[in-house]
């Protein structure tokens, strides 16, 4: 991978990652188009320039993260679901990982539910949510462990159905970000240092810190951005996005264009 593949490929986090598009469907996307080899470094790359994404949460919330016990308690009730089946099942979710048409065909499902949440769900004025409120958004997340689904869309659909207004839904997806990303890059990075301990070498140092900090940049701008989109116009726009993406995947792959991924 070279240095502008990876600040390619940390434009597409830091722009995706809290976008109800799937971070991670449009990463394996573009590592695709750009016909970068997979590798051990690469996949762990995918996985640890999520860091510099949630790091901008941090930044642009940080009173938030000094508040109360109370908000990271409610942030671990919401984060445990997600933990629990990402243990166990890792290996199937690896496995899914390495399928385009399972993305193309999640971007596309998602994109049409897109078109009607915002009937389906009525808005309510929720700031802040429970404790069971917080769990029930957890089992919310773990529909994003398919690729393709977006971890921001199901959380946040997850907070809107338990009474919380959009941008209060949105928020708290971005705040659960953090141990989840944390998480699952700890895990991943763990992963990788076992299979190969000379992972951390000057080169693949570079290439992470530019990623992390072009994620984190770009982080920034996405969230300004998206919760001033999903106030004023709701997810409809992003739904067209996603069935316009994921029927030109699905398309693709049917005329048999190989997209090799994982």
């Amino acid at each position: 991978m070279s240095v502008l593949e990876a600040i390619l490929i940390a434009i597409v986090e830091g722009l995706t990652e809290f976008l109800p598009v799937s971070s991670t469907g449009h990463m394996i996307i573009t590592q695709e188009l750009l016909g970068i080899q997979s590798t051990d470094f690469t996949k762990a790359f995918l996985v640890n320039i999520q860091l510099g994404a949630i790091l901008s949460v941090v930044v642009l919330y940080w009173k938030k993260f000094f508040q109360s016990f109370q908000f990271y308690f409610k942030l671990m009730v919401a984060f445990v679901p997600a933990a629990i089946l990402g243990f166990l099942f890792s290996d199937q979710i690896d496995a899914a990982l390495e399928s385009p048409m399972t993305v193309g065909i999640s971007l596309f499902i998602g994109g049409v539910i897109f078109l009607f949440i915002d009937k389906l769900i009525r808005e309510r004025s929720l700031e802040e949510p429970n404790y069971r409120s917080a769990f029930v958004i957890g089992l919310f997340q773990c529909v994003s462990m398919i690729p393709g689904v977006s971890r921001s869309a199901a959380t946040i659909i997850g907070g809107m159905t338990q009474g919380l207004k959009k941008k209060s839904a949105a928020e708290f997806s971005f705040f659960l970000a953090v141990p989840t990303m944390f998480g699952a890059t700890v895990f991943k990075m763990k992963d990788t240092l076992e299979a190969n301990p000379n992972f951390f070498n000057s080169e693949n140092l570079k290439l992470l810190g530019i990623g992390n900090l072009v994620a984190f940049v770009v982080g920034i701008l996405a969230i300004k951005t998206f919760v001033n989109l999903l106030t004023k116009f709701g997810f409809r726009p992003f739904g067209y996005y996603r069935i316009v993406l994921g029927a030109l995947l699905i398309v693709l792959l049917l005329l048999g264009v190989e997209l090799e991924i994982g």
